[in-house]
């Protein structure tokens, strides 16, 4: 009866099924001395969760965690400040003081300043514009793209009559 009864409840465990009382069972049956033969197989597996059980955690567990202060990062970010600062050295109001408001007194100084920014604008759209030749290509390969859905209607066609 007993035997029946450990056959059950190793067939509910297996399944998932036990309640922590049947494991309970289970662990005390095959700690024990009397286990069946055809059960041995279980035994160092209950055995093993029953070792398991009673270990215990004894280090210390650090609650605060030491705050170090990386006086690396703040010499990295001075070094950066100070870079910046040699690379926009330049004086902002002493070399634009002349184009402060955006006006001119000279009126041939403000064409001529036109001219060059647009001359600049207009060279550097030819060279942007010179590169995207390869668009051209791009709608070679799209139009034959279209003959190939032209054959896709078609056989859609022939197909559905």
């Amino acid at each position: 009866m007993v035997l029946n009864n450990i056959e059950k409840l190793l067939e509910k465990y297996e399944n998932g099924e036990t309640s922590l009382k049947e494991e309970q069972v289970l662990k005390n049956y095959f700690s024990s001395d009397t286990v069946a033969p055809h059960l041995e197989m279980y035994k160092p597996m209950f055995e093993y969760f029953l070792v398991n059980q009673q270990e215990q955690f004894t280090k210390d567990v650090p609650l605060k965690t030491k705050r170090t202060f990386n006086y690396k990062w703040i010499s990295v970010a001075a070094v950066a400040v100070l870079m910046l600062g040699f690379y926009f050295k330049q004086p902002i109001e002493s070399s634009y003081k002349e184009y402060a408001y955006g006006t001119y007194d000279n009126p041939k100084d403000a064409l001529n300043e036109l001219e060059t920014s647009l001359a600049m604008i207009s060279s550097h759209f030819n060279k942007g514009a010179s590169t995207v030749g390869y668009l051209e290509e791009v709608n070679k390969g799209t139009s034959a793209l279209g003959y190939l859905n032209e054959i896709e209607k078609t056989t859609s066609i022939i197909f559905k009559n």
